[in-house]
């Protein structure tokens, strides 16, 4: 078994090596192919966002030429002086003068032309020199001119392909800078300007569009914008290189890049050799590391993750029969205490290598902690037969260190049904663990179902009590406690009493549940409240209240107690608190702390159930108790046993010797009270004198024996 569970931990320990080393790799490359990625996105990135701001430029330019040009059009057409001249005799020669004549080296037109409403030159130069617009234009420029002949704020600006090439071509009606009327169709003067090499080299200047030129058409694997007519069609385009930045960027860093890639494929080997070592490395630990991870190191056997890992194992190959016992030693502790945590250890060791062979069946053995044990049976032996072989193992003493080691052992076992969890089989087995150790030391219990059903019974009751305790369903009884001499009510004990919708819970079933669930504080508290509450209608008699060790070891105890007191206004002096001798072997220190507070505001304690126990004359002085309870078993031992008066009478002695008052609780006939009367106890309590009554009866019984009350 052993070495087929190493053998598959160092395959999946080699193959997760492998398959780490592979996905590194691939993760390597993916990570070369994304930086490849984002190097050329960054190249391509680059040139693309430069080709369009030189678009952009490109496009600027031709509008800025268009705006200047549109500019020097609206500054001589819109003229009250020129409005006038135009429509005098003499407009040609005005025209001349202030337009034609200028052309000739003027920078900001080429040609000047004024048209008349009519549709005919009045005045027409190029360069200073006549021409023909509509033969140096065409037929759109006649268009343009009879569009523009409307007074308006803005010119006409268009594209025109010409004779030596392109012009641009601004039109505006020739009007006065204010009218007060509306205007007929007016004269329109138009400017014109070449898209030259020099107004080609303004625009590369300053739009920094290096190598620009004008074509005719597009050209591939040069940027371009379109020079657009008057009918939208591109009848031009400014062609530029593009300057790919990004390419000159990684043309800059290329060698370096080339650099990284050999130190990346370096790596990548080195990253390969090292797996492969690695993997190496693993074949030679793979038995250590396996077996410190499914095995406990102070026994060697399976700590709780192997024993997991084995019926996991179990339950993939379908072996039909397997068991799970669960062994915890009886007695451990007082092993450890006694003789020290190193023998102890040696213990563990020798239980350890004796469980395994303790039956031929036994598949696996493995220490779940401390000093539970646990044993996989594969095969047919009865229960019973492989828990007597577990149980034989502790019949005798152990021998460690010449010393004589007595330790026995509890078993709980479950038997694997069809496709079980490990997990529903562990529990299983742990819940009939539980139940063996409660029934005593030295037994073994295989699962039951009514386990779980007792458990959620359990837990509903649980519910139950704690919604009980909430509403008030728990209320106090009350049983009389009566004086020997005269047979009068000194005091009341309030014993709590359940009455639930199924009918009456004893106190015997839900204050151990009480203690177990955490609900035993809160119990208390309300016992001793709704008793006190009672008890204030009977003025000059004690109150006896049980209080449940748990409670005494609470650190906030006495603070509780005196908060009750408080709010319910009840002197302290008639409270007693009884409590039984076995919180004085617990917990002493604590008890003896509350204790000590209590009583300083008044609070009387009184021993329980004396005489049944191990209390010593030792801790009757240490704890100061007010009263002695004597336990009933020693008051019906008055007649079954032939000495029980002789006991009877020493023992109320040593509490008459320590100056302790004494209460016999348990009386049921006169016999026994007039027995207990005359050996000096002062104070009876049981049936006889006042079975445990409602506070209703007992303030009908106060006033029957005393009226005035």
């Amino acid at each position: 078994m052993s070495s087929s569970f190493a053998a598959k931990y160092v395959r999946a320990q080699t193959s997760s090596i492998i398959a780490a080393t592979i996905c590194f790799l691939a993760v390597a490359l993916l990570l070369t192919g994304l930086m490849a990625h984002v190097v050329a996105t960054m190249t391509r990135s680059g040139n693309e966002i430069d080709d369009a701001r030189a678009t952009r430029a490109a496009n600027a330019a031709i509008a800025a030429f268009a705006a200047r040009l549109s500019g020097t059009v609206t500054d001589n057409a819109v003229w009250d002086d020129a409005y006038a001249a135009i429509a005098s005799a003499d407009a040609a020669a005005w025209a001349y003068d202030n337009w034609g004549k200028t052309s000739e080296d003027y920078p900001l037109y080429d040609g000047a032309i004024v048209i008349d409403p009519d549709g005919r030159a009045i005045s027409s130069y190029a360069k200073g020199k006549s021409f023909q617009p509509r033969e140096y234009f065409g037929e759109a420029f006649a268009r343009q001119s009879k569009a523009a002949a409307i007074a308006s704020e803005a010119p006409l600006v268009n594209f025109f392909k010409t004779e030596s090439g392109v012009a641009l071509v601004a039109s505006q009606a020739i009007q006065p800078f204010s009218a007060d009327a509306e205007l007929p169709r007016l004269s329109v003067l138009s400017f014109y300007k070449e898209v030259t090499p020099d107004v080609l080299g303004t625009f590369s200047t300053e739009h920094e569009l290096e190598g620009l030129r004008l074509q005719a058409a597009a050209e591939p694997g040069l940027l371009s914008a379109p020079i657009k007519g008057m009918d939208g069609a591109a009848i031009a385009f400014l062609v530029w290189p593009s300057k790919a930045p990004g390419s000159a960027v990684f043309t800059t860093v290329y060698p370096y890049i080339l650099a990284a890639a050999v130190i990346l494929c370096l790596f990548l080997a080195a990253v390969l050799f090292a797996g492969a070592s690695e993997a190496r490395r693993l074949r030679r630990l793979a038995d250590v590391a396996r077996f410190e991870a499914n095995h406990d190191n102070l026994s060697g056997l399976l700590n709780r993750h192997g024993l997991l890992n084995v019926l996991e194992h179990l339950s993939s190959s379908a072996v039909p029969e397997v068991s799970l016992y669960l062994v915890d030693l009886d007695g451990f502790k007082a092993i450890n205490d006694a003789w020290g945590h190193a023998v102890g250890d040696d213990l563990i060791r020798i239980v350890a290598k004796a469980l395994p062979a303790c039956h031929q069946e036994v598949f696996a053995a493995a220490r779940l902690g401390g000093d539970e044990f646990a044993l996989v049976q594969v095969g047919s032996a009865a229960l019973g037969d492989f828990e007597q072989a577990i149980l034989n193992l502790f019949a005798g003493p152990f021998k460690i260190d010449g010393r004589t080691i007595e330790v026995g052992a509890s078993i709980g076992a479950a038997t694997r049904s069809e496709d079980m969890a490990p997990l529903e089989l562990l529990r299983r087995a742990d819940m009939a663990l539980y139940r063996a150790k409660e029934n005593g030391r030295g037994q073994a219990v295989g699962y039951d179902p009514e386990l779980d059903r007792e458990r959620v019974r359990i837990g509903e009751l649980e519910g139950e009590l704690k919604n009980a305790i909430k509403s008030g369903a728990i209320e106090p009884v009350f049983q009389p406690l009566v004086s020997a001499a005269t047979g009068a009510i000194t005091g009341l004990e309030a014993l709590a009493r359940w009455q639930s919708a199924a009918g009456k819970i004893s106190p015997e079933v839900f204050i151990p549940l009480a203690e177990k669930s955490g609900l035993i504080d809160a119990l208390g508290v309300h016992m001793l409240r709704a008793s006190i509450c009672h008890a204030r209608a009977w003025p000059g008699l004690t109150l006896s209240v049980n209080v449940s060790p748990i409670q005494l070891c609470n650190p906030d105890f006495g603070a509780q107690v005196i908060a009750v007191l408080q709010e319910s206004d009840f002197d302290a002096n008639r409270l007693t608190l009884e409590i039984t001798e076995g919180v004085l072997m617990t917990n002493p220190d604590q008890a003896r702390r509350s204790i000590d507070q209590l009583k300083r505001v008044g609070i009387k304690f009184a021993l329980d159930d004396f005489g049944c126990g191990y209390a010593s004359i030792g801790a009757l002085r240490q704890f100061g108790f007010d009263r002695m309870k004597i336990d009933r078993s020693l008051v019906s031992g008055v007649e079954d046993a032939a000495n029980g008066i002789e006991v009877l009478r020493a023992t109320i002695s040593l509490a008459t010797a320590l100056n302790i008052p004494v209460t016999a609780e348990g009386i049921e006939n006169a016999r026994q009270a007039a027995i207990l009367r005359d050996t000096g106890c002062d104070q009876l309590q049981g049936y006889l004198v006042g079975k445990p009554m409602s506070a209703r009866e007992i303030s009908e019984r106060l006033s029957l024996e005393d009226p005035a009350a």
